[in-house]
C-alpha cells in the first residue's frame, strides 16, 4: 500500500489493515484471508492474505473486451454482499403498525422503545389516540401527519425541541408528547418548560409522558422527571407512575 498507493502506514498496522481495510474484501470472497493455510489462527502474521486466483483473472481482463464476460462469469450463482447485507439490515428491522400503515424502525434500544410506546402504551392509555409523529433514529421524519398537527397549533415540526413520539386523543383533546428514554432527555423541569413555551398555542391539553424500557433504566433517571407529567415503564405495561402531586390521591377501588 505505502509503494503502490501513495500511504505512509507503519509495518506494526497489520491488526489496523485487518480489520479496518480486509473484511469486506474477505466477506466478498476477493481476498483470501489463509492463502497458504487454511486453518491458521487469525493472529498468525505468517498465514498469508491473498487475492483469490479467480478474482485475479477477471482483473487481469480489466479495461479488455473480456472484462464484461469475465464479471458476469465470476459473478454467476452467487450473491452479492452488498445485497446480503441490505437483508440482514431489513430483518433486523422492528416492525411497527400505525393506524393499519406498516413501517420499519432501524434496530437500536431506543425504537425498542418506541415501537412499545405505539403498540402497548397508547392502546391501553391513549383513549383512541392517533400517532401523528414518530422519528427514527436513521429518519427523524419517518412518520408524519404534519396537516394534523398544524390543525391543532403545534409547534414548527422541523423545530430541534421534537419530542420523540406525538399522538392525539380526540376524546379527549389530549396531545401526548412523549419521550422515549434509552440513555438521555427524560422529561425533566426544563425539557417540560421549554416544550409548554413552544406549544402555548396549542388547542389540546398536554400530556407529557416519558417512557423507559425497564426498571432499571427509569431508576438512573427517576430524579430528574418533573412534577405534573407521567412515566411509563415497557417492561409492566399495565401501570404508569404519576408525577402529579394530590390529583390521585385516595383509595383504589377494588
Amino acid at each position: 500500500m505505502n509503494s503502490f498507493l501513495g500511504e505512509n502506514i507503519s509495518s506494526g498496522s497489520y491488526d489496523d489493515i485487518r480489520r479496518k481495510d480486509l473484511v469486506y474484501p474477505i466477506e466478498a470472497g476477493i481476498v483470501l484471508k489463509a492463502a497458504g493455510n487454511e486453518d491458521a489462527a487469525t493472529n498468525d502474521g505468517t498465514r498469508g492474505y491473498a487475492i483469490n486466483p479467480d478474482v485475479a483473472d477477471v482483473l487481469a481482463s480489466y479495461g479488455t473486451n473480456a472484462w464484461t464476460e469475465k464479471v458476469g462469469i465470476f459473478l454467476a450463482g452467487k450473491v452479492l454482499l452488498v445485497d446480503e447485507l441490505k437483508r440482514k439490515r431489513e430483518l433486523a428491522q422492528l416492525p411497527v403498525n400505525i393506524g393499519g400503515r406498516l413501517i420499519a424502525f432501524s434496530p437500536g434500544e431506543h425504537n425498542k422503545i418506541q415501537k412499545a410506546i405505539i403498540e402497548d402504551f397508547l392502546p391501553r392509555f391513549g383513549f383512541n389516540a392517533e400517532v401523528l409523529y414518530v422519528g427514527d433514529t436513521a429518519d427523524k421524519y419517518l412518520y408524519l401527519q404534519e396537516d394534523r398537527l398544524r390543525e391543532l397549533n403545534f409547534f414548527e415540526i422541523s423545530h430541534e425541541k421534537l419530542p420523540d413520539v406525538l399522538a392525539y386523543s380526540g376524546e379527549k383533546n389530549w396531545l401526548y408528547v412523549i419521550e422515549a428514554v434509552h440513555s438521555a432527555n427524560p422529561i425533566d423541569a426544563m425539557r417540560k418548560r421549554t416544550l409548554e413555551a413552544l406549544s402555548e398555542k396549542c388547542s389540546a391539553a398536554m400530556v407529557f409522558v416519558t417512557a423507559f424500557l425497564d426498571r432499571a433504566s427509569f431508576k438512573k433517571f427517576a430524579s430528574n422527571i418533573a412534577w405534573e407529567t407521567e412515566v411509563w415503564i415497557a417492561d409492566d405495561p399495565e401501570h404508569m407512575i404519576h408525577f402529579n402531586g394530590d390529583k390521585f390521591l385516595g383509595p383504589h377501588k377494588t
